[in-house]
């Protein structure tokens, strides 16, 4: 990643589905203004995310308002439809923003991207979780390989602040 501890989240409008399923824009910027946020999780229905990642900070939920944690935002190089669909179906509810950098703008910028062609991904997302404040970013944690999800899992994460 290029993006470190100390610097600030670059603007980058992300997409979901509003109550309505109507598509909207934000600002990554918007989302975390004036807030401590956590944020990652990238890879939509992906065996690691499906299975471990997303789901820890589901069932870690409360742990991390009691940390100072206002808002969980999951962001994969996916489009709202599949965003909101996943969150869907892993019971995201009320608990994390779904939001999809289709274009992989925001991806990009943090140089997170990571090319999967060989496994019929195209260009996707590192895995990582961020801890940030005020648009500041205060800890981040990387996986060398998107398949493990240890440093970036909620139990390790939320420890670790």
């Amino acid at each position: 990643m290029r993006i470190k501890v100390g610097e600030k989240l670059p603007s980058s409008e992300l997409f979901y589905l509003d109550q309505n399923n109507d598509v909207k824009k934000i600002d990554i910027k918007d989302l975390c203004k004036e807030k401590t946020i956590i944020l990652g999780m990238p890879g939509a229905f992906t065996k690691t995310c499906s299975s471990l990642h997303l789901p820890g900070y589901i069932k870690n939920y409360e742990l991390a308002l009691k940390k100072g944690v206002s808002k969980i935002i999951c962001i994969a190089v996916n489009d709202p439809n599949v965003m909101k669909a996943w969150g869907e179906n892993q019971n995201a509810e009320d608990k994390i923003i779904m939001v999809g950098d289709p274009f992989l703008r925001f991806t990009k910028a943090i140089g997170a991207e990571v090319d999967k062609s060989e496994k019929g991904l195209g260009f996707r997302s590192n895995r990582y979780t961020m801890l940030v404040e005020k648009g500041e970013i205060k800890k981040i944690e990387e996986e060398k390989e998107t398949a493990v999800c240890k440093l970036s899992a909620a139990e390790s994460f939320l420890n670790a602040i």
